[in-house]
């Protein structure tokens, strides 16, 4: 189920923002994770979405991503800010390392 919600806000050119997915708090076999150990999340869901990248010519290239996608991105990738009261990401598409299919 999508969690996407609308944003009044809309990213440039091929840049996207993402919201990080909840941290975990246990590990598989059921160990708690203490704050000061826990790592970002690289997976998140797509909030909203530029129109594209200019290539050399001036056409626009669409982005493959769209609004609720779930993806993957680099660990260290990205400017975080914070959106109408939410932390988001502001990503270029070429920082999403992949989309998931669930």
């Amino acid at each position: 189920m999508s969690t996407a919600k609308k944003l009044n806000i809309r990213p440039l050119y091929d840049r996207v923002i993402v919201k990080r997915a909840a941290e975990e708090t246990k590990t598989a076999s059921g160990i708690i994770i203490p704050d000061n150990a826990k790592e970002k999340p690289t997976r998140g869901e797509v909030l909203a979405v530029g129109k594209g990248a200019v290539k050399q010519d001036g056409s626009i290239r669409p982005l493959e991503l769209k609004v609720g996608d779930h993806v993957l991105f680099a660990k260290w990738g990205g400017n975080e800010v914070k959106i109408e009261g939410e932390e988001v990401l502001i990503l270029k598409e070429e920082d999403i390392l992949a989309v998931v299919n669930a």
